[in-house]
């Protein structure tokens, strides 16, 4: 045993009998910190040690601020510099850790100068503190989204970049930037921003097109108008063409509805007066009498009648021609308001049925009733009433 060992012996069984002070406690949280948290910065939640993720950002933006040890400096418009680290701007953009090797190898001596060229100073300056602390300023993105996406393309900064698309998209894209937006989408292959300011300018091309930004497109790329003035031609052709299809929609449905009120009423009148050579068995019919107000329709379900009569596929879905008797005389049973005294066959019995119906058919039956009605008030005919039905022969 050694002479340190020995000696640390001794003094403990010494004071063996002493009784020695508790160990003070391990330092812990500070006050109004919490381990996990929802802290919210530019729109995402910071996951972990909530007042250290805050920290950290705000000693790398004390480090941009303050400029300790620099060694790289960028030259913007107007003679305007800024100081930053080369290993910082290097690790967030590959772009700039390549310009920075070139210059190391031409020899430069630090501190190395790059410049960046065709944007305002701030705007530089929000680029080059977000490639710090991965985060922007509200008032500087809002200012400056269409420089700082550009950046973000031509130094390959996706994290802003897609922050810029974001920001466009949610609430920063106007009628008086839309243009620029939209020629900066095409530049920065950026599809999705391409296609919502392609829809912007269609949607509100009277108002773009007197916004300087067109005004500028037109002078500095014609090309580019004309596509946006045909895509234009196209919408608004395109969309008289679906207001035209939906107009046509409407007419046929009316014309088919209006068709279903007739045959209705034909269908009362020929099982209460009778019609031709079919009605009720107390009724002296002539096939060579007067022509009734139904025409077509009349002649057309005497037919029906017929064939439903003497059917021995008569059950619902197996003759196509019987199924659509059916379908009448439900629709039929639907419209009448007095089943009691009603001539025409089944009323009661299918009124009967359809309260034991499923709630899908019903919602669908309910509706038609309901077009059929409308169609007949904007057609000027009289609407359904118990006298159409009950009236005895």
């Amino acid at each position: 045993m050694g002479k340190m060992e020995e000696c640390i012996t001794k003094q403990t069984c010494r004071g063996a009998n002493k009784v020695f002070p508790a160990p003070p406690p391990l330092p812990g949280p500070a006050k109004n910190c919490r381990r996990k948290g929802s802290l919210m910065k530019n729109g995402s939640a910071i996951r972990g040690n909530n007042c250290a993720a805050t920290a950290t950002r705000a000693l790398w933006d004390r480090l941009f601020d303050g400029g300790y040890k620099t060694d790289v400096i960028i030259k913007t418009d107007n003679g305007g510099i800024i100081c930053a680290h080369s290993n910082i701007v290097g690790m967030a953009s590959p772009v700039l850790r390549g310009m920075l090797k070139q210059a190391k190898g031409f020899g430069h001596r630090r501190p190395i100068s790059i410049h960046i060229h065709g944007v305002p100073q701030d705007a530089v300056r929000a680029f080059i503190r977000f490639l710090y602390s991965s985060s922007y300023e509200k008032e500087e993105m809002k200012e400056f989204v269409l420089p700082l996406l550009v950046m973000s393309h031509t130094y390959v900064v996706p994290q802003l970049k897609r922050a810029c698309e974001q920001q466009l998209e949610h609430g920063l894209l106007t009628i008086e930037n839309v243009v620029d937006a939209f020629q900066l989408s095409l530049l920065c292959d950026a599809p999705r921003l391409t296609l919502i300011t392609h829809r912007m300018i269609i949607m509100t091309c009277k108002a773009v097109r007197e916004t300087e930004g067109w005004k500028a497109m037109k002078k500095s790329n014609p090309a580019l108008e004309k596509e946006l003035l045909e895509s234009m031609m196209d919408e608004e052709h395109g969309r008289d063409i679906m207001m035209q299809k939906e107009k046509n929609r409407k007419s046929n449905e009316q014309r088919i509805y209006l068709q279903l009120c007739e045959a209705m009423e034909a269908l009362v009148h020929i099982f209460r007066d009778g019609c031709r050579t079919i009605g009720p068995h107390d009724k002296d019919l002539k096939e060579h009498q007067t022509p009734c107000d139904y025409g077509d329709c009349c002649k057309g379900l005497e037919l029906l009648v017929r064939h439903f009569a003497s059917c021995k596929l008569r059950v619902p879905g197996g003759c196509i021609h019987c199924k659509r008797m059916w379908q009448l005389l439900e629709l039929h049973s639907r419209l009448c308001t007095d089943s009691n005294s009603c001539r025409v066959p089944l009323c009661r019995n299918l009124k009967e049925k359809i309260r034991k119906q499923s709630k899908k058919d019903e919602i669908k039956w309910k509706l038609l009733v309901k077009r059929i009605l409308r169609t007949k008030r904007i057609g000027g005919a009289p609407i359904f009433v118990s006298s159409n039905y009950n009236s005895s022969p």
